[in-house]
């Protein structure tokens, strides 16, 4: 194996690495924002993290986050606005990378 072999090996590998960790990040992100909305629509243990997982898979709709605001948007209502829900989400996307670097 050739030097342009193991470099191109070492960055594909980087990507592949990289492309996982955003998508655990996401995930992360949108499982604690089910959390928080849980919390404001009054569920808690087992009832908060069975919601926490339906914002988690209503990000497979589309590409992008706007799926996993509609779906918490329309859940709490006017329990929060859709301007709440983007501060809070990005509040969580900060959250899931910290705590995924912690963890690696």
């Amino acid at each position: 194996m050739t030097t342009f072999d193991d470099r191109e090996n070492a960055f594909e590998n980087k990507y592949a690495h990289d492309e996982a960790m955003k998508f655990k990040a996401e995930a992360r992100r949108n499982k604690l924002l089910g959390l928080w909305a849980a919390g404001l629509l009054g569920k808690s243990g087992a009832d908060a993290d069975a919601y926490a997982a339906e914002v988690v898979k209503a990000d497979f709709e589309e590409a992008g986050y706007e799926d996993v605001i509609r779906k918490v948007a329309a859940d709490l209502g006017d329990k929060a606005d859709d301007d709440t829900i983007r501060a809070k989400i990005e509040e969580m996307a900060i959250l899931a990378k910290t705590q995924l670097m912690e963890e690696n």
